[in-house]
């Protein structure tokens, strides 16, 4: 069932992205990247332009990216106003550390009166001469001399009836950097009137550059670094395995390998096959990140509601196995994903399923290198997502070359037994949580926000898993103390289902406004502070900083006041607008915590932030800091 959902998912997005690579030189006007061939052979066309001869270290200058488009084509925009378009999108590789884009300026768009099968309709697109302006901000430490940049442009060209596949051009062009102080000559100054301007002192990372913020510590990454970057990739895939989303399933995968610990060479066999399901699945991931146009992070696959109820499916068979409910005959698939099945496809299965689960949890490291991997080349990408599969199968592969590390589990009798049903009870509410969320991003219509109601019964069988083991427990009657352990263990069960059902499906004490455009807009207007936190039901790891951060007394004051707008981008369903924002913020994972100052300026971003980080960004938007 796992491959057929992923090969739906490929299928569904198989159209492979040409790239054509050309020269440009700093302040060339002359030389053009071309369309790929094919179907769009000849419909745009890219040059390059710089404001300035060259950039004097801690000095800024504009670049301008020219697409001029053929009759009778245009270009959708960076924000295509119809969902099954994809949008044009530019980013950057190679810069050194010190060189920074800042906000981008889109280009004019034109009403064009088209009709793709729907009827008639007018809608904006790009056309004829559109030009898109970059500021470039060069750091004082940045090295003199002439430095390669890459410039990636996905782009789809439509006539006024039918739209051609979307296309990447990769342009190559030399930025041009000189010691402070030096004279420098300006250029293309008609070009440039078009340049509205913008703050320099909002410049953002070239995309070439990772940087990572971390409850409080922020780390960049210098791009040309690809070992060091590879081993923040390896920690972020280790630390999925710390999640909500993944932490149920390591006790289950002990106790499976305590049942071979007998058997080294099996033992270690299973260990190493479970590894290889996690790995492959990241390397599909990246797979598809690297050549399907559109596709850009796992959070897509749970955006569509059929995987994430047909992941929840899968989970309650694998709990019902647990729970030795497989008496009767079934199908042949189903003893496949049975983790108390101990063979090999087994064990390859429960190793998808795995990583599977570990991406509605972005871990921190994992989410800023999987975002910065996605604007990389094919080769990168590969290896990144390559770098997270290892370093969240290393666990899974230690404690099957080393069984003794597991050797004390119980094998058989009646203590395994109990064990087995209570995990398979927690995997019960696993499973009612992706059900549910499926379902409520399936019923959800954006901006609305969607039902909470699945949460009762998550915690039905979290409070049944706490019941049957106080109870069993007492049945088997051990000795005091594991008497004493394993009932206070039950009830502790009961009382976070209770907490559970309560709490996740009240309201809470913020005022969040559900993101749509216009409301963004309406807020900027009244001159106030936005907070924009991107969140998803199937997301535990931003319920997680949600409660622990957000909810906090002083922060709930902060977003409250009348001077802040607390926006919540929910992606559980179909949310074309909220991609598009989260896009638009520069990742393409979540969490993420976005803070705008009245006028639009980015002050704050971050997926690991703490109470402190927010309540100081708030004050440094409304200017009191």
């Amino acid at each position: 069932m796992i491959g057929a959902v992923m090969g739906a998912v490929v299928l569904l997005g198989s159209a492979s992205t040409a790239r054509a690579q050309f020269d440009l030189g700093l302040g060339s006007s002359k030389q053009t990247a071309a369309a790929p061939a094919g179907d769009s052979d000849s419909v745009m066309r890219i040059t390059t332009e710089w404001s300035k001869s060259a950039v004097a270290a801690g000095d800024t200058a504009l670049l301008a990216i020219v697409m001029d488009i053929d009759e009778p084509y245009h270009l959708q925009l960076h924000k295509p106003q119809l969902d099954w378009l994809v949008a044009t999108e530019v980013s950057f590789e190679g810069a050194p550390a010190g060189v920074f884009f800042g906000d981008v300026q889109w280009p004019q768009p034109h009403p064009i009166k088209v009709n793709f099968g729907d009827g008639p309709q007018t809608l904006d697109f790009y056309a004829g001469r559109a030009v898109i302006f970059h500021k470039v901000t060069v750091g004082e430490d940045v090295a003199p001399g002439e430095h390669p940049l890459t410039i990636k442009t996905t782009w789809q060209a439509c006539d006024e009836t039918t739209c051609l596949p979307p296309q990447d051009t990769v342009t190559k062009i030399t930025l041009n950097v000189v010691a402070a102080g030096t004279p420098t000559k300006p250029l293309n100054a008609q070009l440039f009137d078009g340049y509205t301007g913008g703050s320099l002192a909002e410049a953002v990372p070239v995309a070439g550059a990772l940087t990572i913020p971390f409850f409080g510590w922020d780390f960049t990454i210098d791009p040309n670094a690809l070992w060091l970057l590879l081993i923040v990739a390896a920690i972020g895939g280790f630390l999925l395995n710390l999640t909500p989303c993944v932490l149920p399933l390591i006790p289950i995968k002990i106790m499976s390998l305590s049942a071979a610990a007998g058997n080294r060479s099996r033992c270690l066999m299973l260990g190493a096959v479970m590894s290889a399901g996690v790995v492959s699945f990241w390397l599909v991931l990246g797979a598809m990140i690297a050549t399907i146009s559109g596709f850009s992070a796992a959070n897509q696959l749970f955006q569509i509601p059929q995987f994430t109820i047909g992941v929840g499916l899968v989970i309650a068979v694998m709990a019902a196995g647990m729970m030795g409910l497989f008496a009767t005959r079934l199908p042949q698939w189903v003893y496949m994903v049975n983790p108390s099945q101990e063979t090999v496809h087994g064990s390859f299965a429960f190793g998808i399923m795995t990583a599977i689960l570990s991406t509605p949890c972005t871990a921190p490291f994992m989410g800023a290198a999987a975002a910065w991997a996605a604007t990389q080349s094919p080769v990168i990408t590969m290896a990144t997502f390559t770098a997270i599969g290892v370093g969240m199968a290393l666990p899974y592969l230690a404690l099957s070359a080393w069984p003794r590390l597991v050797e004390k589990m119980p094998r058989t009798g009646p203590a395994s037994e109990l064990i087995k049903q209570v995990m398979g009870l927690l995997m019960m509410a696993a499973a009612a949580y992706f059900v549910g969320t499926g379902i409520a991003g399936w019923m959800v219509t954006a901006p609305d926000p969607p039902t909470l109601a699945y949460w009762y019964f998550v915690a039905f069988f979290i409070a049944a898993a706490g019941a049957w083991l106080a109870w069993r427990t007492i049945k088997l009657k051990p000795t005091t103390g594991k008497l004493a352990s394993f009932v206070l263990l039950g009830v502790l069960f009961i009382a976070a289902a209770g907490h559970i059902g309560w709490h996740f499906t009240r309201h809470g004490p913020i005022d969040w406004v559900y993101y749509t455009p216009e409301r963004l807009e309406t807020a900027h207007e009244q001159g106030k502070v936005v907070v924009l936190e991107f969140t998803a039901q199937w997301c535990l790891n931003c319920h997680a900083l949600e409660q622990a951060v957000l909810m906090d007394p002083q922060v709930v004051e902060a977003l409250n006041s009348n001077n802040v707008a607390a926006i919540k981008v929910d992606l559980t369903g179909n949310n074309p607008a909220g991609n598009a924002k989260l896009i638009d913020a520069g990742r393409r994972t979540i969490p993420l915590l976005v803070v705008l100052s009245p006028d639009g300026t980015e002050v704050f971003k971050s997926d690991a932030y703490t109470i402190r980080q927010v309540l100081d960004a708030i004050q440094k938007a409304q200017g009191k800091t």
